[in-house]
């Protein structure tokens, strides 16, 4: 039986080849990205949801107490200093967990799309230990472009603050205009060059899983791969970006009618002075089907952009590499990295 063909045609690839080639690779390894995601996404919401519900039980006498409060009554700091401790905490392991699959997500795709270019077949447990294992890296690239792409806006941020001091602290009206004039003209200023070293680093991710790179070494190779091609990286990827966007706010619609729906019937039985317990049980139907329709989104936000960034990954080395007669060859060669 001959092998089924790659996503890909082994050449430079179009505009047309890569969305194709990223329908397809979902269309023909979708339980395996979705698998991962689903796992990654789903550990990451119950964790968060278990973090939550040990801080409610944690507070819930110090929420009462607050929320028993009358109009002209302050709260007392040993009632709000711990609200604030523990939900604080929530948010801490939520960005843990965010970030962890993510990156989880974000090595998954190119450890499925480095088969799917050849037409091999990819189980879920293979795909889900060369995700874990290149994760770290993942992580420390995705980390390492972002600071520096934020660079740029954190410095037009200060330059921001600092407007909003000389605003507060001078009393001309012509220094306030020239000061706030400066800010946004230095906030326009730095947007690009952070948009500009974004997509410079935007193949990074796929460096790490395709050539087993570390965060730095798949930083420079993503930069020496874009070089020359920027606008078109930049172009597809914003593309791709927009329609993971507009697929995700429809998947969101008929989730967001059914939670509305859900919540009116839960706020019918609640009494006049509902405590906090029966508020969340009441809303709880409104709270789990956003937060499913926010999970299935999000499969096809995390899986649809990276896939394309992989395959304009593998655009480039064809183009600039001839990489093309390696991967015709390769295709004939059972995979190795996942033994």
């Amino acid at each position: 039986m001959p092998p089924k063909p790659g996503v890909i045609p082994l050449g430079p690839l179009r505009l047309g080849d890569v969305l194709s080639g990223a329908f397809a690779t979902v269309g023909r390894y979708g339980k395996q990205l979705f698998g991962v995601g689903a796992a990654a996404y789903g550990g990451a919401l119950a964790v968060v949801l278990a973090a939550a519900a040990i801080a409610y039980s944690a507070v819930a006498d110090h929420l009462d107490r607050i929320l028993a409060l009358g109009a002209d009554d302050s709260p007392r700091t040993e009632d709000w200093v711990p609200l604030v401790i523990a939900f604080g905490s929530v948010a801490v392991v939520g960005l843990i967990a965010v970030v962890i699959s993510t990156a989880l997500m974000y090595t998954a795709v190119p450890a499925v799309l480095q088969e799917a270019v050849l037409g091999r077949p990819a189980t879920f447990p293979a795909v889900w230990r060369r995700a874990w294992n290149r994760m770290p890296a993942v992580i420390g690239t995705v980390v390492l472009t972002w600071l520096i792409a934020m660079v740029p806006l954190l410095l037009a941020w200060v330059g921001l603050l600092a407007v909003v001091i000389a605003m507060v602290s001078t009393d001309s009206g012509g220094a306030q205009i020239a000061v706030l004039l400066i800010g946004v003209l230095g906030t326009l200023a730095t947007a690009p060059l952070a948009t500009w070293l974004w997509v410079k680093f935007s193949l990074a991710p796929s460096a790490v899983v395709f050539e087993n790179q570390g965060p730095i070494a798949a930083m420079r190779r993503s930069s020496r791969l874009v070089r020359g091609s920027w606008w078109r990286t930049f172009g597809i990827t914003l593309l791709a970006g927009a329609m993971a966007a507009v697929a995700s706010y429809l998947i969101q619609i008929p989730f967001s009618l059914l939670g509305m729906f859900s919540g009116v019937l839960g706020s019918t039985a609640l009494g006049d002075d509902p405590n906090p317990a029966s508020v969340i049980v009441a809303m709880s139907g409104y709270v789990l089907s956003l937060l499913l329709g926010q999970l299935i989104s999000q499969l096809v936000v995390a899986t649809f952009p990276p896939l394309v960034a992989g395959l304009l990954y593998v655009d480039r080395r064809i183009r600039t590499e001839n990489l093309g007669p390696v991967l015709a060859e390769a295709a004939a060669v059972p995979p190795q990295y996942m033994a």
